[in-house]
């Protein structure tokens, strides 16, 4: 039992240490506004601080089990490490910016060469290699730092007026090229929303929470703690992503189906666009007409940009628990996610993996005897290699979540679970880790090992249909090379009417750069037509971007498109905002 208890020691305390640095805050007190902070300096973690080339935070590494990558060269053969290129090297590749000196010689505007390269790419598979291999292409001419939504009109004004493209930067989380800009005669301006991340307003009668929209995961619930509230979104980009993303791109957080999606959490706020600002009242409900908060989420900056935004906010829980069981097979973990949701049981997460995902997760979060122990401990209990991992997790008071426990707990029985100390201690380690994820990415891609991620939902009665096809198609996207890809899927987010797909795969490294960079490009057309193809939607958590952008008409339709197109030339006419972003043009 020390050899599993163990495992509760892979959290790492110098990670914690770290996010905790990230989500410190200073209380300012203000009668005005019941005390809360109102501190000038961002509480976001600086861009300085994060990879410039990769995810994260510059101190946090997270390392992949030998006999994990071990698994995945099983699949997809011996690899081979891609050469990376200095940030120096770039930096001799950035032009002279083209911002008139009307816009350039503003306080809040800077035209230096590394913070024009921090603000050109994203975390999709193209920017990868693009920071890789010092192919960017295209830099934004200059980087704004409004601090107030007064900046943000003036800086849409003067972009009008010298004909500017602008570009809005959350937290440059993007995995699907939101916030790349692109080739033109128009100069760029990238408009980084960070310092505006405070909180500006708490009305606890109402439980709305008023805040910048730059503000990042941990500054937002660092903020709320101090209050004793919690706003609750923890997407996987939870560590640097901002609520104006969140809103702009439709996002999910790993615990939805407690505390909501962020269509549920966001109340209103103030958009600042080419036509003026808009205010989104926060009505609690309305008949009246079109709901302008719902038209304007999902946007991803065409419309204009958020700077301040209300929340709906709860109090903190009293007690919050994530366990782990492990089931037969996928039909028994299917079936206890479908009956728990549509049983209305209280419970803040449902996740489960199928088992070849369940069986890659099992290595590459553990040491050989760490692995060894957990599987012989599973296969004494009856489970054989068709078994699935299922996380869950209840929040609230204790009343409450031991009433969740005590009805989930017997849906699990019914299925044949198996549960026990092992499995809830490894509940704590998931909670411990469940931001460090991302940082594999950088591990595996020195190891030769490239890994990309993709999403939809659909119904129940299409979810085995439409996660075979996904597969089979990333699976046999390089066949025509004598490639393999190797690929799994998780349920990461249910609903009553059905629940979402979250695909993770890996392939080889070619010879070169744009050779990969052609492997993935064919690998993401499989896995995109095999969605658009099917009864899915291209996007339930990303976004749309630019990536998914050609497959958007399978979902809209030709005449959805043409209304939302109608809708953001209204506000945008003369396309400056995000051109190419959601919607080709």
């Amino acid at each position: 039992m020390s050899t599993i208890n163990s495992l509760i020691r892979k959290s790492n305390e110098a990670d914690h240490a770290t996010l905790a640095a990230a989500t410190a805050t200073t209380n300012t007190d203000n009668p005005n506004l019941d005390s809360v902070s109102k501190a000038s300096t961002s509480l976001n973690t600086p861009i300085e601080q994060t990879r410039w080339n990769g995810w994260g935070n510059v101190n946090i590494n997270k390392k992949v089990s030998p006999h994990g990558a071990k698994l995945i060269k099983s699949h997809i053969g011996k690899t081979k490490k891609l050469k990376s290129v200095s940030m120096q090297q770039v930096l001799k590749t950035v032009p002279k910016s083209r911002l008139p000196k009307a816009i350039s010689a503003l306080d809040m505007v800077s035209t230096e060469q590394e913070v024009r390269l921090r603000h050109a790419r994203g975390q999709s598979f193209p920017d990868w290699i693009a920071m890789h291999s010092g192919d960017f292409e295209v830099f934004p001419d200059g980087v704004a730092h409004p601090k107030s939504t007064t900046d943000v009109e003036q800086l849409l004004k003067l972009a009008q007026e010298h004909d500017l493209i602008v570009i809005p930067f959350g937290g440059g989380t993007s995995v699907v090229g939101h916030i790349n800009p692109q080739k033109g005669s128009r100069p760029v301006l990238t408009i980084a929303m960070g310092e505006m991340a405070q909180l500006i307003d708490l009305d606890t009668e109402s439980q709305i929470a008023t805040f910048g929209a730059g503000t990042q995961g941990p500054a937002v619930e660092a903020q709320l703690d101090a209050h004793g509230y919690r706003l609750g979104h923890y997407p996987q980009s939870w560590e640097l992503s901002t609520l104006g993303g969140w809103i702009a791109a439709r996002s999910s957080g790993q615990q939805s189906l407690g505390y909501g999606r962020i269509e549920q959490m966001f109340a209103g706020g103030t958009l600042v666009t080419p036509q003026g600002v808009l205010e989104i009242a926060d009505i609690p409900a309305s008949s009246a007409g079109p709901d302008l908060r719902e038209m304007m989420m999902g946007t991803e900056g065409r419309a204009g940009i958020f700077t301040e935004v209300k929340m709906r906010v709860q109090s903190q829980p009293e007690e919050e628990l994530f366990k782990v069981a492990f089931l037969p097979n996928w039909e028994a973990g299917k079936a206890v996610l479908k009956q728990a949701v549509q049983q209305d049981i209280r419970l803040s997460m449902l996740r489960l993996s199928n088992a070849v995902e369940t069986d890659a997760h099992l290595h590459l979060g553990t040491t050989p005897s760490q692995f060894l122990a957990i599987s012989t401990y599973l296969k004494a209990r009856g489970l054989s290699s068709d078994k699935v991992m299922l996380t869950y997790g209840v929040s609230g008071d204790k009343a409450q979540n031991k009433l969740a426990l005590t009805q989930f707990n017997k849906l699990l029985k019914q299925n044949g679970s198996v549960t026990g100390k092992i499995t809830d201690i490894m509940g704590s380690v998931w909670a411990h880790g469940r931001f460090k994820f991302p940082y594999l990415r950088g591990t595996l891609w020195d190891r030769g090992i490239m890994v990309d991620t993709f999403e939809t939902a659909t119904n129940w009665i299409h979810i085995d249909e439409q996660m075979a096809q996904m597969q089979e198609a990333v699976r046999n996207s390089l066949a025509d090379e004598g490639e393999k890809v190797m690929a799994f899927t998780h349920i990461s987010h249910v609903y009553k009417q059905g629940a979402s797909l979250y695909t993770t795969y890996f392939f080889r490294a070619a010879k070169d750069h744009a050779t990969t960079l052609q492997r993935w490009q064919k690998i993401k057309h499989a896995a995109s037509t095999s969605v658009a193809n099917g009864k899915a939607t291209i996007s339930h958590q990303h976004g749309v971007g630019r990536d998914h952008a050609p497959y958007l008409a399978a979902e809209k339709g030709n005449l959805g498109l043409q209304v939302t197109r109608d809708m953001l030339k209204s506000l945008d006419p003369e396309q400056r905002m995000n051109p190419g972003v959601l919607l080709e043009d």
